[in-house]
């Protein structure tokens, strides 16, 4: 991995490494490391996936259970401060299955854009196997576990990661990403603040979000403060991203396609190209493989890229995989941003 690699993965699950080679060693699977030497990320993957239980666990906590202290027709004198939950053992253990399947994993792999970096020998490079969901399920788990170990098991930065990364309460509901939304919109990086307070109409501990959107209208810039309340941080943060996604629809100040992508970028043309996949411009890309080796006996890589709503499909050949999806991405991004 290069810095550009290891700065983009640390963006998309908003954790900076203190020590990049386990950040390395989350991407590399075993049958790199059988060739090559070295570690790879089977340990990584053990620890993330108990991160990823004992973390949801929380979030459902937190989202349905309560103290029956919280709750405004508690007697002190007469109640027994005991554990309550909105949902039943059997509907929370749903919750949870939906939360860590392997289809939700492999999905938010491929919405961060992650699975580009796997780090493989040649016989998984032959059979596309980053394609997998169970192997992008691996990866969303050792990328848990190696932040486990850079932040020393800190449990703030591994419920952050997690609400990051598994974006639990729009993936549970099915609800619009306004975060990833907003993020992307924006060219600076938000900081969110939070606070606690009681929800004096539930039972709830409850959580406000708050953040600055800077925006330019006509040829003035101006700042606006955008809160969101809910019972757990990432849906406070969605809710205060939805003011803001509505903010800027209402005065026209969403973008155009070609406003979206400010910058296309060869290394990030992956991603950029899926995040207008996902605004519903078009359909998901579709990458199609083929290699061989040249003369000398070097591997060479075809890689096409195919969108349903395009009228071309675009091809590039070089000597490694990544490369060539990069390359037909590029060429694919830039088309569409033309075209679309």
């Amino acid at each position: 991995m290069n810095l550009n690699d290891y700065e983009f993965i640390e963006s998309r699950i908003d954790y900076k490494f203190r020590n990049r080679d386990l950040l390395q060693q989350a991407f590399i699977r075993r049958s790199y490391s059988k060739e090559s030497g070295g570690e790879n990320n089977e340990i990584l993957e053990f620890i993330g996936d108990k991160v990823l239980d004992m973390v949801v666990v929380k979030w459902l906590i937190a989202q349905y259970g309560y103290f029956c202290s919280q709750a405004r027709e508690f007697n002190t004198h007469d109640d027994c401060d005991e554990f309550c939950s909105e949902r039943n053992e059997n509907q929370l253990t749903q919750d949870k299955k939906i939360l860590v399947c392997k289809e939700t994993l492999a999905d938010r792999i491929d919405i961060m854009g992650l699975a580009d970096y796997l780090i493989m020998g040649k016989g998984d490079m032959k059979n596309n196997i980053q394609e997998q969901p169970s192997v992008k399920e691996d990866l969303f788990e050792a990328i848990l576990g190696a932040v486990a170990l850079d932040s020393k098991w800190d449990m703030k930065i591994l419920e952050n990661t997690v609400d990051v990364m598994l974006d639990p309460y729009s993936t549970l509901y099915d609800e619009p990403d306004y975060y990833s939304e907003i993020q992307a919109w924006s060219n600076d990086a938000l900081d969110f603040k939070y606070s606690q307070f009681y929800n004096l109409y539930g039972p709830k501990v409850s959580w406000n979000c708050s953040f600055t959107l800077h925006y330019k209208e006509a040829t003035w810039y101006q700042s606006i403060q955008m809160t969101g309340q809910g019972n757990t941080k990432s849906i406070a943060r969605n809710e205060a991203c939805k003011k803001a996604y509505e903010f800027l629809n209402e005065r026209g100040l969403l973008y155009t396609i070609k406003d979206e992508i400010d910058d296309p970028d060869i290394n990030k043309a992956i991603n950029q190209l899926e995040i207008l996949a996902r605004r519903d411009y078009f359909s998901l890309p579709e990458y199609r493989f083929s290699n061989k080796n040249d003369d000398n006996g070097n591997p060479v890589w075809k890689c096409e890229c195919r969108i349903v709503e395009a009228d071309y499909y675009f091809e590039a050949v070089e000597s490694t995989k990544k490369a060539a999806k990069k390359q037909a991405a590029f060429d694919m991004l830039n088309y569409v941003l033309e075209n679309f």
